[in-house]
């Protein structure tokens, strides 16, 4: 092909016909990209459908939470297992946050039991007990959220003294046991029973 012959096809492909040959073409190229990329966008971001009883389970979860640490049965264990083998309670006191504790054996001794035997739980010893109220739960991709105020009755050994401690913040995922925390956050405003002052001002 002559080079003259070559420019006049190139000034024939860019005509007007061309022109709104790849534009159309163009056109239905991004159509069709759309079409595949939005159902998968939109099937990633879809929460999970919980039905009634898992919001049941969630809550029995919480309320099976506050009878674990109240009593420390099975040596804490009962405690420990209300989490997946790799979730973690991360307590944050005073608005600092402290170590995740992680793992059956450490979530076991948090709740005073494991290697302490369930002795010198100070919140049992004075006869407290943990009250959860206010229980949001929310859909999410890979399970379900949640908030929950807290509270506890008995401190200094006063049945009818109430406290608030603060609030929850949990992950919950659901697994071939049930329900079970992923993570759980617990933003504190007492420590072992005990009000801590309030975070100096910035």
């Amino acid at each position: 092909m002559t080079e003259r012959a070559f420019a006049l096809r190139m000034e024939r492909i860019h005509s007007e016909g061309g022109r709104s040959m790849l534009t159309r073409i163009h056109v239905a190229a991004c159509v069709f990209a759309a079409a595949i990329a939005l159902p998968l966008a939109s099937h990633a971001q879809k929460p999970m459908e919980l039905t009634a009883l898992d919001y049941i389970e969630i809550q029995q979860l919480i309320s099976k939470y506050a009878r674990a640490l109240d009593t420390c049965s099975n040596n804490g264990y009962d405690y420990a297992d209300l989490y997946t083998a790799d979730g973690v309670f991360l307590p944050s006191v005073n608005g600092k946050q402290v170590p995740g504790i992680q793992g059956r054996e450490k979530l076991a001794e948090v709740s005073g039991g494991g290697s302490k035997g369930c002795k010198n739980v100070p919140w049992i010893e004075q006869g407290v007990h943990h009250l959860y109220a206010n229980h949001i739960i929310t859909a999410t991709p890979e399970g379900a959220k949640g908030t929950v105020d807290m509270m506890m009755i008995g401190l200094d050994g006063n049945p009818n003294k109430i406290e608030n401690d603060g609030y929850y913040e949990d992950t919950y995922v659901k697994t071939a046991q049930g329900w079970r925390f992923k993570q759980r956050t617990h933003h504190a405003v007492l420590q072992e029973g005990k009000r801590v002052a309030p975070a100096a001002a910035r």
